[in-house]
């Protein structure tokens, strides 16, 4: 599966207001329940709270990768969001998180789930791919940033 497949323009937050992780994961879910009027906000952002409490989802190198599982969805959606000053995630290393990739997918697509996690966690290996995300303009340059490094990871 593409990114361009489950990420909009839309769903990208290129400057985050929240200063800690509940408000970051109310302004990622909202981003996804703007393309999926289906999900009910106040839902996911439990299932994401559930989840964090099961050990943090902050990866470390400035990174975050939040993501549940939510029977309302027919596909794996992800939003991303940008916080120029980073904030406390309760990352691996200790260190605040910038980037934040939310991955929602639906109940009963454990497989899918994972490897779509493992691939996002895969490109976000990449110190470049960090430092081009950090240093896009707008939600635009996010987007193409996001869309392109995965059709070169993918060889299209």
């Amino acid at each position: 599966m593409k990114f361009s497949d489950i990420i909009t323009e839309d769903s990208i937050i290129p400057d985050l207001k929240a200063r800690d992780k509940e408000g970051v994961l109310e302004e990622l879910a909202q981003a996804i329940c703007t393309h999926a009027p289906s999900v009910d906000k106040s839902d996911l952002v439990r299932v994401l709270l559930e989840r964090e409490k099961l050990g943090s989802t902050g990866i470390g190198e400035g990174v975050a990768i939040p993501h549940g599982k939510i029977s309302s969805l027919n596909q794996p959606m992800i939003s991303f969001g940008r916080s120029k000053h980073g904030l406390d995630f309760d990352s691996m290393d200790g260190q605040p998180a910038y980037l934040f990739f939310l991955l929602v997918a639906p109940e009963n697509s454990a497989g899918l789930h994972l490897k779509t996690l493992a691939k996002i966690a895969k490109v976000l290996k990449s110190k470049d791919f960090r430092r081009k995300l950090m240093e896009a303009g707008t939600r635009e340059e996010i987007y193409e940033t996001i869309v392109k490094t995965d059709e070169e990871e993918n060889g299209i």
